[in-house]
């Protein structure tokens, strides 16, 4: 187990070595330029993005995430983040093309340097290289893109709760509460 456990923290190291930490600021720009903040992905890259809803909803942004009933239409003035490995799945073009439409901004937070979404987005974060996703034993279906990306926000989330002097129990009064 110290093995596997060992391979993928290494793996995830390498790869969030060779992401261009420039791009922390500028994502933390654009929330906080952003009206409301809009997060979208598929299937596991969608759970990577209610993680970073949870936490940036307990910063003090105001945040949906796409697919939840309540979730109003994007407009301008909104930034639109998709999480996307490929930065090709169909839907989240979609998505993407509509907030473009509304003049709502769009950051892609993906694996590739060059993708549908990419071409459309106002700003690509990408994690990792283009070499840094090959097939590794063990860890199949873009485990080391969901992973590295996951690590990647919270650190974001953790510099910008640091940075703005979120006080811990403010995020907690804005925690759920009816568990």
């Amino acid at each position: 187990m110290t093995m596997h456990r060992d391979l993928v923290v290494n793996k995830i190291t390498d790869i969030l070595g060779a992401t261009d930490s420039s791009l922390e600021s500028e994502f933390v720009a654009m929330c906080d330029d952003a009206k409301r903040i809009f997060i979208t992905g598929a299937g596991r890259s969608k759970l990577v993005g209610n993680f970073l809803g949870m936490r940036l909803m307990h910063s003090g942004y105001t945040v949906y995430v796409q697919g939840e009933i309540s979730t109003p239409s994007i407009r301008e003035g909104d930034l639109l983040i998709v999480i996307s490995g490929s930065g090709e799945t169909t839907q989240l073009v979609s998505f993407a093309n509509k907030a473009k439409s509304e003049n709502a901004k769009v950051v892609l937070i993906c694996s590739k340097s060059s993708s549908t979404i990419g071409d459309m987005a106002d700003k690509t974060i990408q994690i990792g290289t283009d070499d840094s996703f090959a097939p590794t034993k063990g860890m199949p279906m873009g485990t080391m893109f969901e992973l590295s990306t996951l690590i990647f926000l919270e650190s974001i989330v953790s510099h910008l709760i640091h940075e703005k002097g979120i006080p811990e129990e403010e995020m907690k009064y804005r925690h759920a509460n009816m568990e």
